[in-house]
């Protein structure tokens, strides 16, 4: 039939074909399409005993529409970072039920019953003591698994010719890691920061850092990346009295630097963290990029023995770990400074009383990262960064 978009009324029809629930008649259908990019449908059976969930990627950016085109086989690189992920942490990951590389739609596991984390935070609540650590151990599952320690030569090969995304990296090259630090149509910023946002951009030194970055990104390909890895799409809550932490939408995922994963979470954690103090509330955000960092090298310590090529020692490992916390900081850098003086803000910032206090220390905090990094060897040295004056 070739490519279609759905509608909610084809729904229950698309899933019949798809051979899902070809036992019920009944099927309620209702979307809740929250993000930039794609349509997310939920549906349940009448007796709300069963659902699911169906996303399907549109030939264009959803919010803006026609006017501006993005190629649908996005979700293809989405289907191929679940199908890696399922393999090393199914548990930190919806269930997929079907994916349909003609309509470039997914059917997975209905989450409404968790919460988006950002949403969480920004209501106030806590990470707890489960959340980071799960994270930190999703980017270590992935990254070891689909690197040259954790797979063999030829079939890491493949995946990187499999696994490229010009377009979507492209987006990345400029929305986060080029246009912030320029005159650009895409960047805009709360009129209290524009001495800031004029001082960044006409800083040479940082400018140059930001291009050791960006020129990482485009040519160290480590492993899979979820390659988005931000408070909205991670999904949390509790299930049966346990904790649940599932990470979604890798449709940016590509194979690049391990530390750029690492860098989106922690960038929104420190975000998260100046929120709260803005707000004078008391939080645990000030220990979640210790706690992701201690998690993700503690599991990626553990997998070490297993790996493919012997010839790499433990001397090595050390050395591998401190580029990959290295190169973490000064990505948590530009994601922070993007998201404040670039395309897409966090509402983290955005929806409080007086936004500026708070996103003048964060963009000082960004840039401390970037032209730091070298020199912060531990989350103790960044927390002194961190620390307010």
């Amino acid at each position: 039939m070739g490519y279609r978009i759905l509608e909610t009324d084809d729904i229950p029809g698309y899933l019949h074909e798809r051979g899902h629930w070809a036992d019920l008649d009944d099927i309620r259908v209702r979307e809740v399409s929250d993000g930039n990019m794609n349509r997310v449908f939920l549906a349940s059976s009448a007796d709300g005993t069963r659902s699911l969930a169906l996303k399907q990627a549109l030939p264009w950016v959803r919010v803006a529409g026609p006017s501006w085109p993005m190629n649908p086989d996005r979700a293809d690189a989405e289907a191929r970072a679940y199908e890696q992920v399922a393999k090393v942490a199914p548990d930190k990951i919806p269930a997929i039920h079907g994916y349909d590389p003609e309509n470039y739609a997914l059917v997975m596991e209905d989450m409404s019953d968790l919460e988006v984390l950002r949403t969480l935070l920004n209501d106030g609540a806590s990470y707890g003591p489960h959340i980071s650590a799960r994270i930190g151990e999703f980017v270590a599952q992935l990254s070891f698994a689909t690197s040259d320690f954790g797979m063999p030569s030829a079939d890491r090969k493949a995946l990187i010719a499999a696994s490229v995304s010009p377009e979507l990296c492209k987006i990345t090259e400029d929305v986060v890691l080029s246009e912030p630090y320029i005159e650009h149509e895409h960047n805009h910023w709360h009129e209290g920061l524009d001495d800031l946002a004029a001082e960044l951009r006409a800083d040479a030194r940082l400018r140059t850092e930001v291009a050791d970055l960006r020129h990482t990104f485009m040519t160290s390909a480590q492993a899979l990346l979820h390659g988005d890895l931000h408070t909205g799409s991670i999904m949390v809550g509790q299930r049966e009295g346990a904790y649940v932490v599932r990470v979604f939408d890798p449709e940016f995922s590509f194979v690049g630097p391990i530390g750029y994963d690492l860098g989106l979470y922690w960038a929104n954690a420190l975000v998260s963290e100046e929120r709260a103090r803005a707000l004078g509330a008391s939080s645990d955000h000030a220990d979640q990029l210790r706690l992701s960092w201690e998690a993700f090298e503690t599991e990626f310590r553990r997998l070490w023995p297993t790996r493919v090529d012997t010839f790499f020692d433990d001397a090595y490992l050390d050395r591998f770990l401190r580029r990959v916390w290295t190169e973490s900081l000064g990505f948590a850098g530009t994601e922070i400074i993007r998201r404040i003086i670039g395309f897409a803000h966090l509402t983290d910032l955005t929806t409080l009383p007086d936004p500026v206090p708070a996103s003048r220390r964060a963009l000082v905090i960004g840039r401390e990262l970037i032209v730091r990094r070298d020199e912060l060897g531990n989350p103790n040295a960044v927390r002194a960064v961190v620390q307010p004056t």
